[in-house]
Order: structure tokens, then sequence, then C-alpha cells
């Protein structure tokens, strides 16, 4: 029974990730992939203007909310991550990467982790891993990171596939994740996750993560486009539900609203085959129209919602 309850304080999330901060939005990020179920609940740990925590190998799950609760009171990372494992017995165990909104950065790989396990650090990041097939997964983490273009996330993306192209995991791929937030401070812990995305249990987790990004990207669209619209920016609303629709063209959703937006503004010429479209794959889109107005989420007059509804 000791033994049980012992190997059940620690999980056995061996694997690779990073922790990032981008200079110009000030946006932090961590990304992981490993085989072990549902990696991401308990390797990530992020909050927005705070920084971001990834803690790994025989895991310390308290490190993350600890670390961001240390860092949120105003402990610099390399502060707060000496002061949780002066507190572990169990350190030479884990490897854990603690980043904060200042940019410092504070990265430990106990000794006693899985070989082959490392990390190495640049200006705004830390690759760590541990259990890999090779000692060169966390190099090409870095490489991949400082040479990728685009925004925090893509580049975080293209570090994870660089890790996996490097050998990855002895074991193989099972899950992912990924958690980015926002360099500025929010009223409420839950606010500023841009992207909160989680593979739990895939044969290609890193593709998976990837689609999931693009579609939450699309949805980024959409609230755009309705942030535009309550400024009355119409042309910037459509833009975004187009640009939505695109990035994700076989959700009905996106054109829905789409064609309910451009009904509110007069263009119901343009909207009917819209909602056509939508009616035809799905008739359940034509009941919910129908019980918009109710809500004031439909504000048309009764002859231009009957022809909605008849199309």
């Amino acid at each position: 029974m000791a033994i049980q309850e012992r190997l059940a304080r620690f999980p056995f999330a061996h694997t690779y990730s990073i922790v990032a901060r981008d200079g110009k939005s000030g946006q932090m990020g961590v990304a992981v992939q490993s085989h072990w179920f549902s990696v991401g609940s308990i390797v990530t740990w992020g909050e927005a203007g705070v920084g971001v925590v990834a803690t790994q190998a025989m895991v310390e799950v308290s490190h993350g909310p600890l670390g961001i609760e240390r860092m949120r009171a105003g402990e610099p990372a390399a502060q707060a991550l000496k002061a949780l494992l002066a507190a572990d017995e169990g350190r030479d165990l884990r490897q854990v990467a603690m980043l904060d909104a200042q940019g410092e950065i504070a990265t430990h790989t106990g000794r006693r982790c899985i070989a082959e396990a490392g990390h190495t650090t640049g200006a705004d990041y830390s690759a760590q891993a541990n259990m890999m097939l090779n000692a060169t997964v966390w190099h090409a983490m870095a490489s991949a990171f400082e040479s990728a273009e685009g925004d925090l996330t893509s580049r975080l993306l293209a570090a994870l596939d660089a890790a996996q192209a490097a050998g990855g995991d002895i074991r193989g791929q099972q899950s992912a994740a990924l958690l980015v937030v926002a360099g500025e401070r929010q009223a409420h812990p839950w606010q500023g996750r841009l992207f909160d995305l989680r593979v739990d249990d895939h044969p290609s987790p890193l593709a998976e993560l990837r689609r999931l990004v693009d579609v939450q990207r699309a949805y980024h669209y959409m609230n755009e486009g309705d942030e535009h619209l309550g400024k009355d920016e119409v042309a910037e609303a459509l833009a975004c539900y187009q640009a939505a629709a695109r990035l994700y063209p076989g959700m009905e959703e996106f054109p829905f609203w789409h064609a309910v937006t451009l009904a509110e503004i007069g263009r119901l010429e343009d909207a009917l085959p819209i909602f056509k479209q939508v009616f035809d794959a799905n008739p359940n889109w034509r009941e919910l129209a129908r019980r918009l107005p109710a809500a004031g989420l439909l504000n048309v007059g009764i002859a231009d919602l009957e022809r909605i509804l008849r199309i």
C-alpha cells in the first residue's frame, strides 16, 4: 500500500515541452507533447500577465498552480522555482520550466530524470525534454523556435514539430496541448487565454493540435467580427466572418451568423442564399432563425423573417 501511495503522487508524464514569450506582444505560451494520456491536464499552466509553467517528468502537479501563484504575487520565475524545489523531496525526479511576464526564465532538470533528458534556454524561451529517443530533441526545439516566423502560437507549434522530427519521446506520441495567454494582466485569472487546447488521445496529436489551432483562429475571427459589429463597423465585421468561414469551411454556424448580420443591416438579398445553403445542410438552423427575434438576435421585420424562413 505504501508503494502504491508513493507512485500515485507522481504522474508519469515524460515529455518534451517549450515555454516562451513574444517580445513584441508580450504573449506567453507553453506547448507540450507526450506518450501519456491528457498531458495538458497536468503539465501546462499559465495566467495572462503573470507567466507560464511546464511541470513534467515524474510530475509534481502543484508546481504549476503554485508557481503561477508565486509569480502573481511578484516573485520572479527563478525565485519561485527555487522555493518550490527546496520544499520538494522528489526534486531529482522533476523537470520544470517557468517564465514570468518580464521574460525571466528558470528551468530545472533533475539528475534522476530518465535519459535522454535536458534543457536549453534562449531569449524568451526554454525547451526541455526527458525520456527522449536522443539528446538532440530539446536543441531541435530551440532552433525551430528561433527560426520560425509568425505569431507565438505558430512558433510554439514549429518547436513541437521539430522535437518530433528529431526523435521525440522514445515511446511515441499520444497527447499534446497548447496554452497561450495575453501579456497584460487581467481582472480575473481565467481571462486572457488566447489558446487553451488539448489533444488527450490521438495517433497524430501534433497534426490534430494544428487543426484545433486553425479552428480556434476561426472563432477568434468570429468574435472579432462581433466586436466590430457592436461598434457599427459593418464592413470590418463581414470581413472577419468571411475569414472565419475560410479557415473552417465545414462549419455551418459561421455562414449562419454571417447571414444574420447581412439581414440585420438591410442586405437581405445577399443573406438569403447563405441562409438557404445553411438550411439545406441542416434544417434545424431554420428553426433557430425562427427563435432568434424573440431573443433580440435577429432584428428584421415580419415580412423579411417570413422570406428567410420560406427559403
